[in-house]
C-alpha cells in the first residue's frame, strides 16, 4: 500500500448539504433571546456583554475589558488517548507560560480525569461517543441514538463556549469537530472576535484518502471559512500532512510547523507500585490506550512462549481501552510466563518509560513524542488499518535513525507473525542507538514554539472574517 504524497489539485468545496445549512446560520448564544421592551439597564448588560439582537459583532466579546485571558480547547476523543494527551500537553504548557491565562478543555474521554493538569486548567466532558472496529460509531454510556449524543454535546459545547468567553479556541484535528457538532460554536465565537486555530498531528493518513474524507466531512470548507491559524505538530521535513488538500495560497501560508511536542517527567509524587522486573533491565510493551493494540501483544507474548524466547524481561502495559477479554486472556497467558508481567493502565507512563531500557510500541504520536523526548532505543510496530497514519510515521523515523520499526505481516497481507522474528527484533533493539544520535534540527521544539506563537495568538485581532468563499466555487 503505497504512502508517497499526491500531487494537489485545487480544492473545490463539495455540496455537502449539511454543512452548507450549518454555516448559513446566524449566531445566537444558547439560552438568550432578543427582546423587544427589555429594561434600559438589561438591554446596556446585554450590548457589554456582546449578546444583544442574539450575536455579536467582532470585537464586542467583552474580552478586553475584562482584563483576564482564556482559552478553550476542543478535543473530540472518539477513539484512544492521542487527543486528549496531546491538548492536555499544550494546556499545561500555556498555563504554565501566561499565568493570568484559564483554559477550559471540552473531551468526551472517559478517563480525561484520570490525568494532572496545570493550574488554571479545568474540563468539561460531553458524552462520549465510540469508534468500533469496523468503523461506524456508537454512544458510549447513554442508550440513546447517536444523532441525539451528537445534539447534546453540540449544545454542552456552545453553551461552555458562549459562558466562558474565550480569547483563543484550539481545536485538535477535526475543524467542524465530531459530524459538524462544533459548526454552531465556530459560527458563535468567529462573530465574536475569537482567534481560531487548528492543530493537527505530523501525519494525518495516506494523502489519497485525507482528501475525500475531509472534502465528506466539510473540514475543508469549516477550514477556509472559520480558522485564523493552523499548526501542525510535527516537521514539514518528516511529512506535510494537508499537503494533498490543494489549500489555497492564503491559507498554506498561515500553516506553521511546530517540531514535536516535548514530554518530561511529572514532578508530583508518584506512588504506583511497579513490578518486580522493572527493578533491572526490561522492555516496555505500551499499545497507546489499548483499543486497537491487540496483535502487537500477541506477537510479543508468543516470542516469549517460544522455545528461545528473548532474554529481557517485558512489561505490558494494556491501556484503558482493551477489552475484557482480551486482557483476561493475555493475563492467563502472561501468568505461565517467568518473565514477563502487566500492568492495565498508567496515567503517568512517562515515569515507566523513563525506567525501561527500550520501547516497543505501535507508535501513535504521543507515544512517539515521548520515545523522543525520554531517548529511549525503541522498535516500532505501526498499525496498518483503518488509517497508515503509524506506517508513515514510523518508515519516515526509521529512515532518519529514530527508530526501528517491524511490519506486522498480517496487518500488510505478508505472512503470518513469527515469534522468532519479535525475539531477534527484541534482541537487537537493546543494542540499537537513542534517538539523539540521529540529529534532526527543531524536532522537539513543538512546545516552545506554540507557547510563542500564543502570545499573537491571545493579544492580536483575528485574521478570517466572515464571509468565507462562496461554496461551489474554486478557491485555488
Amino acid at each position: 500500500m503505497s504512502v508517497a504524497a499526491t500531487s494537489a489539485a485545487p480544492f473545490r468545496p463539495p455540496a455537502n448539504a449539511y454543512i452548507m445549512r450549518q454555516l448559513g446560520k446566524t449566531a445566537k448564544p444558547m439560552g438568550c433571546r432578543t427582546r423587544k421592551h427589555s429594561a434600559p439597564g438589561r438591554a446596556k448588560r446585554d450590548v457589554e456583554m456582546g449578546l444583544a439582537n442574539g450575536a455579536a459583532s467582532v470585537g464586542q466579546f467583552g474580552n478586553a475589558s475584562r482584563g483576564d485571558r482564556r482559552a478553550l480547547f476542543y478535543s473530540h476523543d472518539t477513539f484512544g488517548l492521542g487527543h486528549l494527551r496531546r491538548t492536555r500537553a499544550i494546556a499545561n504548557a500555556l498555563v504554565g507560560a501566561h499565568p493570568g491565562l484559564s483554559v477550559i478543555i471540552i473531551s468526551g474521554s472517559p478517563v480525561i480525569g484520570s490525568f494532572e493538569y496545570g493550574n488554571g486548567v479545568d474540563y468539561v466532558r460531553v458524552p462520549g461517543v465510540v469508534k468500533q472496529p469496523n468503523g461506524d460509531y456508537s454512544t458510549m454510556n447513554l442508550k440513546v441514538e447517536l444523532d441525539e449524543a451528537v445534539r447534546l454535546r453540540e449544545g454542552i459545547i456552545r453553551e461552555t463556549a458562549s459562558t466562558f468567553q474565550p480569547d483563543l479556541l484550539i481545536v485538535d484535528k477535526e475543524p467542524a469537530g465530531f459530524r459538524g457538532e462544533l459548526l454552531p460554536t465556530l459560527d458563535m465565537l468567529k462573530q465574536r472576535g475569537a482567534r481560531i486555530v487548528l492543530g493537527v498531528r505530523d501525519v494525518m493518513d495516506d494523502p489519497v484518502l485525507l482528501r475525500p474524507e475531509w472534502e465528506r466531512k466539510g473540514a475543508a470548507e469549516a477550514l477556509l471559512r472559520y480558522y485564523d491559524d493552523i499548526v501542525v505538530y510535527g516537521l514539514k521535513s518528516i511529512h506535510e500532512p494537508l499537503a494533498s488538500l490543494g489549500l489555497p495560497a492564503s491559507v498554506q501560508d498561515r500553516i506553521r510547523y511546530t517540531g514535536y511536542l516535548r514530554r518530561v517527567l511529572p514532578q508530583e509524587p508518584h506512588f504506583a507500585e511497579y513490578p518486580s522486573i522493572t527493578r533491572g533491565q526490561f522492555v516496555l510493551v505500551t499499545t497507546g490506550g489499548g483499543g486497537d493494540g491487540g496483535h502487537l501483544i500477541d506477537w510479543v507474548l508468543s516470542a516469549y512462549e517460544s522455545d528461545a524466547p528473548p532474554a529481557v524481561p517485558a512489561l505490558i502495559c494494556f491501556g484503558p481501552f482493551i477489552s475484557r477479554e482480551q486482557r483476561r486472556n493475555f493475563l492467563e497467558r502472561i501468568a505461565r510466563l517467568e518473565h514477563v508481567d502487566a500492568i492495565a493502565f498508567d496515567a503517568k507512563i512517562e515515569r515507566l518509560m523513563d525506567r525501561a531500557s527500550a520501547i516497543v510500541a505501535m507508535g501513535g504520536y504521543n507515544t512517539f513524542c515521548e520515545i523522543l523526548s525520554l531517548d529511549k532505543p525503541a522498535l516500532i510496530v505501526p498499525r496498518a488499518r483503518p488509517r497508515l497514519e503509524q506506517t508513515i510515521r514510523a518508515r519516515r523515523a526509521a529512515e532518519l535513525g529514530l527508530v526501528k520499526v517491524l511490519e506486522d505481516p498480517e496487518e500488510i497481507g505478508k505472512g503470518r507473525r513469527e515469534p522468532a522474528v519479535m525475539t531477534k527484533a527484541i534482541g537487537d533493539l537493546l543494542r540499537s542507538p537513542r534517538p539523539s544520535e540521529a540529529y534532526v534540527a527543531g524536532l522537539l521544539d513543538g512546545l516552545d514554539t506554540i507557547v510563542e506563537a500564543s502570545g499573537d495568538w491571545l493579544t492580536r485581532r483575528p485574521i478570517t472574517t466572515l464571509p468565507r468563499p462562496r461554496y461551489g466555487e474554486a478557491v485555488a
